[in-house]
């Protein structure tokens, strides 16, 4: 995927390009992609949106977190065309 495309999909969500706040470590989290600094990985976030987890409940839980970590998984999904179920592991 071009960067102008995920440009324009980070768009979509409040201007957040997921590259600003999600990495991959190969030591950390089996390498799974991670928000910036943390060892909360993407996918956890959002499965727990997907089970129907509000995003004030989630940044409650994970106070580390910000809505724009929230948006910028969104957007890694929708770029990576990710589709995650209730009760689904990543």
């Amino acid at each position: 995927m071009t960067k102008t495309v995920v440009k324009e999909k980070a768009a979509r969500y409040g201007n957040t390009e997921f590259e600003d706040y999600i990495e991959i470590r190969p030591g950390v989290r089996s390498g799974k992609p991670c928000f910036k600094g943390t060892r909360i990985t993407v996918y956890d976030v959002l499965e727990y949106l997907a089970g129907g987890m509000t995003e004030v409940e989630l940044l409650a839980d994970f106070p580390t977190l910000t809505p724009q970590h929230i948006r910028a998984a969104r957007a890694f999904s929708d770029a990576h065309k990710l589709q995650l179920a209730p009760g689904s592991t990543a």
